[in-house]
């Protein structure tokens, strides 16, 4: 009888431990999944930008370079982060690097001009008016890159903005059928440190935002076809 008792303690006893160990690894892959379906758009931006953030000097020659708005400041002045992506903009010209420059920002009001600013910027820096488009419906980074393909006709492009948000955008304009690469600023950075530390964090945020986006094909607003990109090229 003794030792019957004991058989049958043993059993369970084993039987415990590996029901719970089998516990454990079902809450494991439930984990991992979790991890892994939280990191993708991250582990989708890292590999869809890879190679492709270049400087100025090292970025092959393109038709066309897009540049982000960033707001306006002074009522109808860039700000010191759109200024700066301007400036970048119009090295690249100047370099031989873009032929026309699309200026991308919303047009919110009259009293909120986004891309006749930044073009107005960019005259007084010596580019020729011809050469800028403006596209005044570009109200975030995947309606921009939808718009300069579908509106536009750009199928190859440099992106230009900040080094933290270029990896997002050379993304959604690759998901969305926009072949491009990007070149940033990184000099407002020493302005404001804490500023900038804050836009990095809130690109996590905006990834998983994007790819949902993409993942969902959003159709942003749209409208005709504008030529303005062909007549800057001469075709």
């Amino acid at each position: 009888m003794v030792a019957g008792k004991k058989e049958t303690f043993d059993a369970q006893a084993g039987g415990a431990p590996t029901r719970r160990r089998r516990g454990r690894r079902v809450v494991m892959t439930i984990l991992a999944l979790i991890v892994l379906v939280a990191a993708s758009p991250f582990i989708v931006v890292g590999a869809v930008s890879s190679n492709r953030i270049l400087s100025v000097a090292d970025v092959a020659p393109h038709d066309v370079a897009i540049v982000y708005g960033a707001g306006l400041a002074m009522g109808n002045k860039p700000s010191p982060y759109l200024a700066a992506r301007l400036a970048v903009a119009r090295d690249l010209y100047l370099a031989g690097k873009a032929k026309v420059i699309l200026v991308s920002g919303d047009n919110l009001t009259p009293y909120h001009n986004e891309p006749a600013a930044m073009a107005e910027w960019l005259v007084e820096q010596g580019i020729p008016e011809s050469k800028i488009v403006q596209d005044f419906a570009g109200e975030d980074t995947y309606t921009t890159c939808v718009r300069a393909r579908v509106i536009f006709g750009v199928s190859s492009a440099i992106l230009v903005s900040q080094t933290y948000h270029l990896p997002r955008a050379v993304t959604t304009c690759r998901l969305v059928g926009l072949d491009a690469v990007g070149v940033g600023d990184d000099t407002v950075k020493a302005n404001d440190p804490g500023k900038w530390a804050s836009y990095q964090v809130r690109e996590a945020f905006a990834d998983v935002n994007m790819l949902w986006q993409v993942i969902t094909r959003r159709t942003p607003i749209l409208g005709a076809y504008e030529p303005g990109v062909d007549h800057a090229l001469g075709r």
